[in-house]
């Protein structure tokens, strides 16, 4: 028989920081999928279920690694309490699902449990690191590993640079240079680089002869999809786009400013700006500016440039080279 694992992702709360909303948190959807390669390399002989919220089914629809896909509703929390799994990984660390999952049939249990002590969650055994590394940052601690490497280890795998996975196939071409992905969800606006410096940014980059377009697909993720695989590079704020223009192996200038730059791994392919700010808080991880900086209105649009140019140059040598030479992409 195969071996039954359960994945817990809904997205309603953030893993790594105390936000729970009923607004699912797509990006941390997205980069948790990085765990399926471990599981598949763990558990080369199993059938894997993927516990989500409706919103974020497009992102695991198709996906080559999970076999089940369940939408979380008022019943499905009594199905899984009669049926039974090798493997449940829960990373949602809402106490009543903690509680959930402890009620869950299972022979091995990775991620969040409940402390019925305390009526929070914490981890199972396997997940120790995985509480130090949440509690470093909420203690303001510089962190070192980033966050797909701990997710993969607490499984008890080597870390490989195991990738984001995403089962859509776009159906659009490149046909843009640069993509503008510049809004933030409604959770974080603190991520959000304000407007007039993307209209600035837009103006600087098409007068030196590069094709920008613009976020599309709000309101539909297969219409976003589409239009992030339109695009060479990807400029993105820490948002869902970021981890999907990583999922479909884009170049990516990623913009930081309230959040943590050093939680996602870049596969080679990610370039980091952080804001020039001089704040003591940062990064600080808050949803409003503690401290009246607005460090977003501090991201150099010259290193930008100068990061496209050559992130640019790079692309355009590795379309164009010829015989066995090849190009490695490294981190600016």
């Amino acid at each position: 028989m195969k071996t039954k694992i359960l994945v817990i992702k809904i997205g309603f709360s953030e893993t790594l920081d105390p936000e729970i909303g009923i607004v699912p948190s797509l990006g941390d959807v997205v980069r948790t999928t990085c765990i399926l390669w471990a599981l598949k390399e763990k558990y080369p002989d199993s059938h894997i279920t993927w516990l989500l919220a409706e919103q974020a089914k497009p992102l695991l629809h198709g996906n080559k690694l999970v076999d089940r896909i369940l939408v979380w509703d008022q019943f499905v929390p009594f199905q899984l309490m009669k049926e039974r799994f090798d493997v449940l990984i829960n990373l949602e660390k809402i106490p009543g699902l903690c509680a959930l999952t402890d009620m869950i049939d299972s022979w091995t249990k990775y991620g969040f449990r409940f402390d019925s002590n305390e009526g929070v969650y914490h981890a199972y055994e396997h997940g120790q690191k995985f509480i130090d590394y949440i509690t470093s940052k909420q203690n303001g601690n510089k962190i070192t590993d980033c966050w797909q490497k701990v997710l993969v280890e607490m499984l008890n795998v080597e870390w490989k640079e195991q990738e984001y996975i995403i089962g859509y196939k776009p159906k659009t071409e490149e046909v843009y240079d640069i993509g503008f992905n510049y809004k933030v969800g409604s959770k974080w606006p603190t991520k959000a680089m304000p407007m007039e410096k993307w209209h600035e940014l837009e103006k600087r980059l098409t007068a030196q002869g590069y094709k920008v377009s613009w976020q599309q697909g709000f309101d539909d993720l297969h219409e976003y999809m589409d239009w992030i695989y339109s695009n060479r590079i990807i400029i993105s704020t820490d948002s869902l786009g970021l981890h999907l223009a990583l999922g479909f192996k884009k170049k990516v200038i990623a913009l930081f400013g309230s959040t943590s730059d050093s939680e996602v791994y870049t596969y080679g392919r990610y370039f980091k700006i952080s804001s020039s700010v001089k704040c003591p808080l940062m990064p600080c991880s808050a949803t409003t500016c503690k401290n009246e900086q607005f460090c977003m209105l501090y991201v150099d649009l010259d290193e930008t440039i100068a990061t496209v140019k050559k992130l640019n140059e790079r692309i355009e040598y590795k379309e164009d080279k010829t015989g066995d030479e090849e190009m490695t992409l490294s981190v600016l």
